[in-house]
């Protein structure tokens, strides 16, 4: 049986309703007032109200020019990577037509959305990265028109380096909005501004409800909570770094979880007293020192095959593997939004540069889906043609089991072919 060294103490449930019924109340109001409630609730929470919230190519340009040269460097070079990996996904989902009896030809096609929204955060960090995960994946897949929305930061608008990291990835239009009220105006449109398809991009509960309740009038990525790690470690991890990976995935907020599961008690121990030791010099202590308190755990198991069992139940958003045997566990773990495979690779590589995308499943989601990738923004959409051989071979079958089913006007249809085009393969 695993031991917990550590146990987070239940979790007090959320006043979802209160939520509910702001993120309603918001989404209805501009739905019936656009830019004018926009507006109002950009005052009252953001302290936000410029002459438009749409950004401009000058303000881009000014932003760019007053960036330090390494950082612009860095940027560039995360664009690459996960521009590279995401052209890679795209190569990977092919259109297709194949003939499955003869005469009968059926097929896939990948369609991109024709317009997509990213709500890019950035209120307690300004999120450079998730600009390039939610638009530039948008763009690679070929979205033709991607709107992305940010929030003011401290009242002065988007943070200059997240502005020009949309910019970067490719939006067509960036606008100074944040919260519920820019999920509404990019799902429901508001005098300039034309509605999208389709929405991604994290947040906070407020932003999730909205993504939850706008689902159906545009399509969404995913319903994402606060972020989580878990590692599994054994006795020949090193607990400095196990320690520093938890505390940099806790320094993300005050509910972020951050999990141990170790195949060693005293390994566990170790890494507990390197936490603390770490703690006490890490600048984010205010944040991840709440985080680990009320939701960190530690997990001693007694076997590998254990170690996979409870990972998997926690399905956690990033998993990292420290052991001797990261292969071993490569091919055993399912549920997970993305693996970071022995100590050279940290959730941190993959968070800014590496070139995955750091859009993931949380609070279990990782047991039936992946993260945001491109196949997000495209449709998957099937077509089938037939010779009229073909269409002779399937309309007896098409035409009886519609009888089956009582759906007479359907087997009409396969009937009225068989009819015509037996009539006049015979007369040939």
């Amino acid at each position: 049986m695993p031991e917990y060294l550590k146990k987070a103490p239940p979790k007090a449930p959320a006043d979802v309703a209160q939520v509910r019924e702001t993120v309603a109340r918001i989404i209805a109001d501009v739905r019936a007032r656009g830019l004018d409630a926009v507006r109002e609730y950009s005052r009252t929470f953001d302290r936000w109200d410029p002459s438009s919230f749409k950004v401009g190519p000058d303000e881009i340009e000014r932003v760019r020019a007053s960036i330090a040269p390494d950082v612009l460097s860095s940027l560039d070079f995360a664009h690459a990577q996960i521009k590279s990996f995401a052209q890679r996904q795209r190569d990977s989902l092919v259109d297709f037509e194949v003939e499955t009896q003869p005469g009968v030809f059926l097929g896939q096609k990948q369609i991109p959305v024709t317009s997509a929204g990213a709500y890019v955060p950035g209120g307690k960090y300004p999120m450079l990265m998730s600009a390039q995960m939610s638009i530039l994946t948008a763009k690679v897949a070929g979205v033709e028109r991607v709107v992305a929305c940010a929030p003011p930061y401290q009242a002065k608008g988007v943070f200059p380096e997240m502005l020009w990291s949309m910019a970067l990835a490719g939006a067509d239009e960036i606008w100074c909005v944040g919260g519920v009220q820019a999920l509404a105006l990019m799902a429901c449109g508001a005098e300039d501004h034309e509605p999208v398809d389709f929405i991604a991009g994290p947040g906070n509960m407020y932003v999730a409800e909205a993504k939850r309740q706008l689902f159906g009038d545009v399509g969404i990525d995913l319903l994402a909570g606060p972020t989580e790690m878990l590692i599994i470690a054994d006795d020949t991890s090193d607990p400095r770094i196990v320690a520093a990976d938890l505390l940099g995935q806790a320094e993300h907020g005050p509910t972020s979880p951050a999990w141990l599961v170790s195949l060693s008690r005293d390994m566990a121990l170790a890494v507990l007293a390197e936490i603390d030791r770490q703690l006490a010099e890490l600048s984010t202590r205010e944040i991840a020192e709440i985080s680990w308190r009320d939701f960190g755990e530690v997990v001693v198991v007694g076997s590998r095959a254990e170690a996979v069992a409870v990972a998997d139940e926690y399905a956690p958003e990033h998993l990292e593997v420290q052991t001797s045997e990261p292969a071993w566990f490569f091919e055993k773990l399912r549920n997970y939004g993305t693996l970071c495979i022995g100590e050279e690779a940290t959730i941190a590589f993959s968070d800014k540069a590496i070139g995955t995308n750091h859009t993931l499943p949380t609070e279990r989601a990782a047991r039936y889906t992946g993260g945001l990738c491109v196949g997000k923004f495209l449709k998957t959409v099937t077509f089938q043609r037939c010779t009229r051989e073909g269409a002779l071979l399937i309309a007896p079958h098409a035409g009886r089991l519609s009888d089956a089913e009582h759906m007479f006007g359907h087997g009409k249809t396969a009937y009225a072919r068989l009819d015509k085009y037996g009539h006049q393969a015979g007369a040939d």
